[in-house]
């Protein structure tokens, strides 16, 4: 369930920390009853754009095999890569 908390809640920045921190979720803050912010952890921001950018990897790899149709051996492509990204 999302925790919500309204923008005067911001001047306690401890209990914010603690809050953002102790889910990995974020927390959304309102400016009169409306929407406006949303705080979340290093850790869970971290999370967050790495699920974005396996998902866009995802994406371009389908946008090439419909382009193509192409498939490559796990057995070559995967030391290929290897070497490519750790030396």
């Amino acid at each position: 369930m999302p925790r919500i908390r309204p923008i005067t809640d911001l001047r306690n920045t401890t209990e914010i920390s603690e809050l953002c921190h102790a889910d990995k979720e974020p927390l959304f803050i309102t400016k009169n009853g409306y929407g406006d912010l949303v705080v979340m952890s290093i850790e869970a921001y971290d999370e967050l754009i790495g699920t974005a950018r396996t998902d866009d990897a995802i994406r371009e790899a389908e946008r090439e095999f419909e382009a193509d149709g192409a498939l490559r051996d796990a057995r070559t492509a995967l030391p290929a890569l290897r070497r490519k990204h750790f030396g």
